[in-house]
């Protein structure tokens, strides 16, 4: 029997023959995934477990781990298992390394909110090591889903509703995770989710049925996905819902025709928890044999904790339903990824109990938490309130200033003792401040405990909300100024966490109202997953700064931006809702055939509301800044351009405030007429400017024709001749424009 020796370097013949010498038995369970648990000594498998497919035989012989252990953990089960294995191959270990390992960067909605991918990038890269030193070898991140809806609750996830902006930081984050060589120290495989179009539920529901045009679905939804593929992620994950009325976990179209054949996808393809099995509840597969024929035809390779390939899979090759090829192809695909990440040479990879304790939680890492918090802040609203000045008094108030869980629900390991909370934070500021620190509500009250599971609620009678209400009240009334950090519950967004009301929790509504009657100078901090509908935080505030879910680092962040320390510089990812009755909304929409004109004074028979008005309260782009910037002399340098040449656009830029700033300019093109109706305007690119006071810059954009394509009508992407528009200003309302023409 062929039999691989630990630290022997393989080659793909090796693969290749490996594979041939395999049992069927032993290839089938090398499409296994479960969790760590199963390997941690005395694990009991129930009943249930075994009929599902999981047995003795398919752990011992399961090709991968979802789950951590820690480094010394690892190493001891990598070494019993492979000393077990029939051909000594090793475990790859994958975990939900989402927006940080044990050092919490601000969830990718915040991240998004920077518009510098190449920040995003050096949070990967230190989510990588310290991922790789407790023995991860794969995160599943990216989820480059693009969102428009709030009502779902992992809008927390995505980079927003863009899909230039999810591209960038699609690339962004796989570059940072992989490095250039996946099996280089401290490097781990990246995974993209999910696919395809999971972020546009019917409804805003979790897991509810995706309904797009192709067109759509090609123009908007796959082109992030695609970036990535071509960054070399090594991972895709399947998603959980159906796509023209076919699961996604047994599309072949989808996932043979789009993903391998037209996006070059040569990597993995997992299913998302239990995906494979949900086929069944799907109504697309009348049993779980059925469900394994569906997904290994659709090309998955690994079925994530159902048991059902290992034990559906073999009777139906056995009985000519299944070729044995499609199993041998994703077994090599599998072997492939372990021999990239090193593991047929070094089964331990970077696993290192001695780095573990150096690595994680330093204070490099740290800072750059501290760099991404503060650059992820959104300051919506300031009538000069912030930042604040020094020996004026200042309440502290909302249940957010002592709060510690600040670090979005996807923060698997996340620790509150690691947490640097508002009340943590200022400590340094004493004498600086005349301050003062209270909760004034809990996060949550009696009503609002629906918002979250069970586990996550802790109660607060109806006497201590009272007692809290007074005494913010009492702080509020002998201060300068008020600091009201309020917002969602860390776990109020994320998965499983869709709302149909956007609003802040009640008993924190009741908290603004009653302060707002004693002292109307309220800075809110708000602390969210998703865009909230903010219309009575707006009305009874003068300052609004939104901090997302910022991190371990989030205290230290928001001090900073609200002494002044940090000029806030974020720009929305996502748009923030007048109400839920606007949602989906999302900037680039289409025109319609009785477009709605605010300027106009015919309102009906027109594409609008009686009640609201159309656009967002807070559009796609937005964010102020303790400075002013003023855009003027915007040109293009000619009016005509043809395939192979480009348009240089300019403008000019002026900081006319007193302060340093940093402005996100943002490019945006409208092609005026097409084969299909186009949007309103398109992200087409941004940059980053920091001015002094007084200074002034002129800034340059290159458009080229690759710029100009979409989707067409034949479903094939090229650019049209015709009119476009160019837009170049501070967010995506910007309505001044240059037109020039593609011959």
């Amino acid at each position: 029997m062929w039999q691989h020796r630990k630290g022997n370097a393989m080659n793909q013949q090796d693969l290749i023959n490996l594979v041939k010498d395999m049992s069927l038995t032993e290839k089938v369970n090398q499409l296994l995934q479960v969790t760590s648990g199963f390997y941690i000594d005395d694990a009991i498998l129930t009943g249930p477990i075994r009929e599902n497919g999981i047995t003795e035989e398919s752990i011992a012989e399961a090709g991968t781990v979802i789950g951590l252990l820690g480094a010394e953990k690892f190493k001891e089960i990598q070494d019993a298992y492979m000393e077990k294995h029939p051909h000594n191959i090793p475990l790859m270990f994958m975990f939900d390394v989402i927006n940080g390992f044990r050092t919490i960067f601000p969830i990718p909605l915040g991240q998004g909110a920077t518009f510098e991918p190449e920040l995003s990038k050096r949070l990967a890269q230190i989510a990588a090591k310290e991922s790789a030193v407790s023995g991860i070898h794969v995160t599943f991140a990216p989820m480059v889903d693009l969102v428009r809806d709030a009502r779902w609750g992992r809008v927390m996830e995505s980079t927003g509703e863009d899909g230039k902006l999810n591209g960038d930081f699609a690339k962004a984050m796989v570059e940072g995770f992989q490095g250039d060589d996946v099996g280089q120290e401290y490097n781990i495989a990246a995974c993209v989710k999910h696919f395809a179009a999971y972020g546009a539920p019917t409804a805003g529901r979790e897991y509810n049925t995706v309904e797009l045009s192709e067109n759509t679905l090609r123009g908007y939804y796959l082109p992030a996905y695609k970036v990535a593929i071509d960054a070399g992620v090594e991972m895709v994950m399947t998603s959980f819902n159906t796509l023209n009325g076919v699961p996604a976990t047994g599309n072949e179209w989808l996932m043979r025709d789009v993903l391998r054949d037209e996006m070059g996808f040569d990597g993995v393809l997992i299913s998302d928890w239990t995906a494979i099995e949900e086929i069944i509840y799907h109504g697309y597969a009348k049993d779980r044999k059925q469900a394994a024929e569906l997904a290994i035809k659709a090309g998955v390779d690994i079925d994530m904790m159902t048991g059902i390939y290992s034990k559906e899979l073999a009777a139906l090759i056995e009985s000519g339903k299944v070729d044995e090829s499609l199993l041998d192809e994703s077994v090599l695909r599998i072997l492939t990824l372990k021999n990239k990440l090193g593991l047929f040479e070094n089964p331990y990879k970077d696993a290192d109990p001695i780095k573990e304790k150096e690595v994680i939680l330093c204070e490099e890492h740290r800072k750059a938490a501290l760099e991404a918090a503060e650059k992820s802040f959104v300051l919506l609203e300031n009538d000069g309130i912030l930042p604040l000045k020094k020996d004026e008094k200042v309440a502290f108030i909302g249940p957010f200033v002592p709060e510690k869980e600040i670090y979005g629900a996807w923060s698997m390991l996340a620790k509150d003792e690691d947490s640097v909370s508002i009340a943590d934070a200022f400590a340094k500021y004493e004498g600086v401040y005349d301050m003062t620190f209270t909760q004034g509500s809990p996060v949550l009250g009696a009503e609002d405990y629906k918002l979250i599971p069970k586990h996550h609620v802790k109660e607060v009678s109806k006497a201590d909300e009272e007692r809290m209400l007074a005494e913010a009240v009492e702080a509020a009334k002998g201060a300068d100024k008020v600091i009201l950090a309020i917002g969602e519950h860390r776990v109020m967004s994320g998965e499983a966490a869709s709302r149909t009301d956007l609003l802040l929790p009640e008993v924190q509504q009741r908290l603004l109202r009653a302060v707002h009657e004693v002292n109307p100078n309220i800075a809110v901090v708000l602390f969210t997953g998703r865009p909230l509908d903010l219309r009575e935080v707006s009305e009874k505030s003068k300052a609004i700064l939104t901090v997302w879910m910022p991190g371990t680092e989030g205290g230290n962040a928001i001090a900073n931006a609200l002494t002044g320390n940090f000029n806030p510089s974020g720009k929305l990812p996502m748009s923030f809702p007048y109400n839920v009755g606007q949602v989906p909304v999302h900037y680039n929409e289409y025109f319609t055939g009785r477009p709605f004109d605010p300027k106009s004074d015919v309102v009906m028979y027109r594409s609008n509301y009686r009640d609201i008005p159309n656009t967002p309260l807070y559009p796609f782009g937005y964010g102020l800044s303790y400075t002013t910037f003023a855009y003027s002399d915007l040109t293009i340098n000619k009016n005509q351009m043809t395939a192979d040449e480009q348009i240089t656009a300019s403008i000019t830029l002026k900081n006319t405030g007193d302060r340093t700033g940093t402005e996100t300019v943002q490019l945006y093109i409208r092609d005026c007429f097409g084969s299909v109706v186009r949007p309103r305007k398109e992200l087409k690119d941004y940059q980053k400017v920091t001015l002094q006071p007084g200074e002034e810059k002129t800034i340059f954009f290159n458009i080229n024709e690759e710029m100009l394509r979409f989707c067409k009508v034949d479903m094939s992407f090229g650019s049209e001749p015709g009119e476009f528009h160019v837009y170049i200003g501070t967010d995506s309302s910007t309505e001044e424009y240059v037109a020039f023409e593609l011959i």
